[in-house]
């Protein structure tokens, strides 16, 4: 799903004051004093870590439940010690000649509205040096493992030239990165600690359901460690990332959260918390959690090779609707219909455009979107079965894939030329396509196939989205390079009972399947 409002999809980071180098008296973030934790409390923590036992309040004997709880103070005192506050520090060029605020102040704007010297988009003649300036954002994160690896956002650590990490009990420590992810937006940190470090470990998200009570804690506007809980309000969001996939929840969630744990009531973690929609920069209720197995398995890749490593398939593929499967005489409606099969794995184990992929390394595939992150999680160099309908055959192919990574597509160009003539069918005219056209059109010179000159606004074409400049490579899955061609062609559908025929298009370079509706009338040439 796309957000309701993409301009107010925020990040939950903070920035602090912006400090110039040397300045003195820089304004200080508050400083948790965070002695409410019981000292048996935190001598468990201990245990667990020396044990290399992860926090939870399964860990800590008490029933998995998903009741509504009287109190979440017990699960919030186990797993708070395994929860951190990130720092981190970067240089920037700032102008000088007056006081520093953080972006979108209203001193900021208002300095800026009454043209204080130096203040950027000051009147004219105001003097606009500028001189390096130290810059402190906040961030959350929460610790994976005894020997310190700690997990957060990307964005929360991107570009900073220092990171600390704040422990509940105070402890700082200096981070170093060991991997980022900015496609789902996760960092993997590591801090050295002389003593093992209390952890929490990862849940499984597939299995939170909506309603089920969690609980959020992070550093929020800087104000140090701090808990909400709330309920998981959807699942499977989509905000604009390819392998996004995140829980929604209506757990308080501000700037400087990002990167903090979202927990089930066992004490596992179930999300990282991310972004917020808001029309204000506060929270109103509707926080995003990227999901734990879709981080968890980020995570594994970063620590084994400091870089993800995702499975490349190499095709371009869109969701099959009911309209393209009737003209396929398929019986399923779900699946991920191949467009385009450049030079790549697919192409090598013999995958074709138009075959509908159906199953992936032994589990169905519902969407485009359900294939593509199976693909993203399966190892690259690994060897997958992939299941097909072509022409209403069940086909299985294995498949190597590569690495998405390093991966360089390449165009497929066809064979050429034919001599032009126009006809008008289905609401829209073609004509043949020719080399000069296909210059125009951004096509290759030697591309073949029928090219839309004009559409019918009330026709069937016209509907289904089609405009002039369209070029049409396969109709039902068969190559059309003349009117005959594609006359051929939409008999044979009519013949067949079918009330629709499937095309191929191409529009700026992209493919793109149609089901266009068949018409009483027959095509004129």
């Amino acid at each position: 799903m796309k957000p309701l409002f993409p301009r107010h999809i925020l990040t939950a980071s903070a920035l602090a004051l912006v400090v110039g180098l040397g300045q003195a008296g820089a304004q200080q973030v508050v400083d948790p004093a965070n002695d409410d934790l019981p000292p048996e409390v935190s001598q468990q923590a201990q245990d667990a870590a020396d044990a290399n036992q992860p926090l939870g309040m399964e860990a800590n004997g008490a029933p998995p439940s998903q009741v509504m709880p009287g109190s979440f103070a017990d699960l919030a005192e186990q797993v708070s010690p395994a929860v951190v506050n990130i720092t981190t520090t970067s240089v920037v060029s700032q102008p000088t000649g007056g006081p520093s605020f953080p972006e979108g102040s209203p001193f900021s704007d208002l300095f800026r509205e009454f043209g204080f010297p130096g203040m950027p988009g000051g009147p004219e003649g105001m003097p606009q040096q500028r001189r390096p300036q130290r810059s402190n954002a906040l961030g959350s994160g929460f610790v994976i493992s005894a020997d310190g690896f700690i997990v957060t956002n990307n964005h929360v650590i991107d570009g900073a030239d220092q990171i600390e990490v704040e422990f509940y009990s105070g402890q700082r420590l200096p981070a170093t990165v060991v991997g980022t992810d900015p496609n789902t937006d996760v960092a993997l940190l590591k801090v050295e600690s002389d003593e093992a470090i209390p952890f929490v470990r990862f849940g499984d998200s597939d299995s939170a359901r909506v309603g089920d009570w969690v609980l959020a804690l992070g550093n929020p506007l800087g104000q140090g460690f701090s808990a909400s809980s709330g309920i998981v309000s959807a699942r499977n969001r989509e905000l604009s990332g390819t392998y996004d996939d995140y829980l929604q929840t209506d757990a308080a969630i501000n700037r400087g959260n990002s990167g903090g744990p979202l927990f089930n009531l066992q004490g596992e973690v179930i999300g990282v918390n991310t972004a917020i929609l808001s029309p204000n920069g506060g929270s109103i209720g509707i926080g995003f959690s990227m999901a734990s197995n879709v981080v968890s398995q980020v995570v594994a890749q970063l620590q084994e090779f400091g870089e993800t490593r995702r499975g490349w398939l190499g095709v371009m593929i869109q969701d099959v609707t009911p309209e393209m499967a009737e003209a396929m005489g398929l019986d399923v409606t779900g699946g991920a219909m191949i467009t385009d099969v450049p030079e790549g794995p697919a192409r090598d184990a013999g995958l074709l455009t138009g075959d509908v992929i159906t199953a992936f390394a032994g589990t169905e595939v519902a969407d485009t979107r359900a294939l593509v992150r199976r693909v993203a999680e399966a190892p690259a160099g690994e060897t997958a079965q992939i299941v097909v309908m072509r022409e209403g055959d069940e086909l299985t192919l294995d498949v190597t894939l590569g690495r998405r990574e390093t991966a360089q597509g390449g165009g497929t160009p066809e064979t050429p030329d034919d001599e032009p003539s126009e006809s008008d069918v289905l609401g829209m005219s073609v004509t043949v396509l020719t080399p000069d056209m296909a210059t125009e059109l951004g096509a290759p010179r030697d591309a073949r196939g029928l090219v839309i000159t004009g559409v019918d606004p009330e026709g069937p074409a016209a509907e289904k989205g089609l405009a002039a400049g369209d070029i049409i490579t396969d109709v039902n899955q068969q190559t059309v390079a003349t009117l005959s061609d594609l006359t051929d062609r939409i008999e044979e559908a009519r013949e067949a009972g079918r009330r629709s025929v499937l095309m191929l298009i191409r529009r700026g370079g992209e493919p793109l399947f149609v089901a266009l509706p068949l018409t009483d009338e027959a095509p004129a040439e």
